[in-house]
């Protein structure tokens, strides 16, 4: 018996389950992160251009090159390793080191990254971060003298995570060399997978942040917009309800008014989409952490719950306002069309109306001429008989004028009866 055939697709969607696996890392060792995005179009962006920019620094070390067609990467770069991964808007570079500098969150580390080749980068970053994973000291005191010295107390978020296998921290500010700080104290116990894992849900969490609050730059950019649609489109349903305004005009405003709403609609899906999609996994990878609370400070979900949450409701909220007033303008548009419907319905009846008394003006002629029309036959008619019958008075002995009295109304009579068959035969 012949064995079943294989999907085409099976073996390739089932790898890219398996490709993208958590790095494994011991304490202590160092990480830099650098997310890199186009500004205009990511998501249809020309791809190769990622391809390129990543093999260009791999010549930079003389490292192994990757499959063109490859979404991730890992190699060596002399004494760091690198990961390479495109997303659907950005490729993300996260270079290893095992060992720490003596300066904590030194600029230094990016220097990776050579000066030519981040100038050439197809986009901007959207952010990078350098993240310092180190043992668990013996005393939580010491914890907290590194992180006051490390992070900006009032946006400080600390907390135990993964049943305490480790301590992560990060204030989520931009530092003076344009870098985010993230510290994890690891204890002994925890295996280097799972500090891998600590670190990559970081990364990401920072990442999908970041793409996420492209939502709310966009609301503050279309909220004047906004603004001026509603007023616009207050405006108009006042005058739906005054006698004075030309159902017609305003129902061509209101058109107008639909076509820049469904406009912006269409101009805004994708990032409200998206911005949905990476609050999402923000909030997955900080459930995936499973923090507990640190010495009484605020944690990750907490720190989200009151900076980071307000803004993507905000996202929400003016999603939710742009398809309200859509479907106001619409109700609006379809409540003007029907009474525009309706005055022209009544401007038929009138006009109808108008016709059916013409129709009867018109009959009333047409019997009034036909009367007419009657009486001036007759006329000649008489005259004719007259002529024809005026020898036979003297041999009849009667006068011309008694002759014409007699021939007279069998003419009349003949004539009309001759006028209303003709009428009957035409209708």
């Amino acid at each position: 018996m012949a064995p079943i055939k294989d999907y085409p697709q099976r073996y390739a969607l089932t790898g890219e389950l398996h490709a993208r696996p958590f790095p494994s890392l011991k304490a202590p060792s160092s990480v830099v992160f650098l997310a890199i995005k186009q500004p205009e179009d990511a998501a249809s962006r020309d791809k190769s251009e990622d391809m390129a920019h990543l093999m260009a620094l791999l010549d930079h070390y003389g490292a192994p090159k990757p499959d063109p067609q490859a979404t991730h990467y890992f190699c060596e770069l002399g004494k760091f390793f690198l990961k390479w991964e495109q997303h659907t808007e950005l490729v993300t570079y996260t270079v290893f080191r095992k060992d720490l500098g003596d300066r904590a969150f030194d600029p230094g580390e990016f220097e990776v990254f050579p000066d030519y080749w981040l100038s050439e980068a197809p986009g901007g970053r959207i952010t990078s971060a350098l993240v310092r994973l180190m043992p668990r000291p013996a005393s939580d005191e010491e914890i907290k003298e590194k992180l006051a010295e490390w992070f900006v107390p009032e946006s400080l978020a600390v907390a135990n995570v993964l049943e305490e296998a480790a301590v992560v921290a990060s204030d989520f500010r931009i530092d003076s060399a344009g870098h985010l700080r993230i510290a994890v104290f690891t204890d002994a116990s925890t295996g280097d997978r799972r500090n891998g894992r600590i670190v990559q849900r970081l990364c990401e969490i920072e990442t999908y942040k970041a793409a996420s609050m492209l939502g709310f730059s966009m609301v503050r950019w279309m909220a004047p917009q906004l603004n001026a649609l509603d007023a616009k489109l207050t405006d108009l349903m006042a005058q739906m309800r005054g006698p004075s305004a030309k159902a017609e005009d305003t129902l061509h405003a209101l058109l107008d008014v639909s076509v820049e709403l469904e406009t912006l609609a269409a101009k805004t899906a994708f990032r409200f989409g998206a911005t949905g999609a990476y609050k999402a996994i923000v909030d997955q990878r900080i459930e995936a952490l499973r923090e507990t609370r640190f010495m009484g400070r605020q944690g990750f979900a907490e720190f989200m719950m009151r900076r980071y949450e307000p803004a993507m409701r905000t996202v929400q909220s003016s999603e939710n306002r742009l398809g309200t007033m859509s479907a106001r303008a619409i109700r609006a548009s379809e409540l003007l069309r029907t009474r525009v419907d309706v005055e022209r319905s009544a401007q038929n009846q009138e006009i109808l109306a108008s016709m059916d008394k013409r129709a009867d003006l018109q009959l009333r002629l047409q019997r009034t001429v036909e009367g007419l029309s009657v009486v001036a036959i007759s006329y000649y008619a008489v005259s004719l008989a007259g002529y024809l019958l005026y020898p036979a008075s003297e041999w009849l002995g009667v006068s011309k004028g008694l002759l014409s009295a007699l021939i007279t109304l069998p003419v009349v009579g003949a004539v009309w009866l001759m006028v209303r068959r003709l009428r009957k035969h035409l209708g």
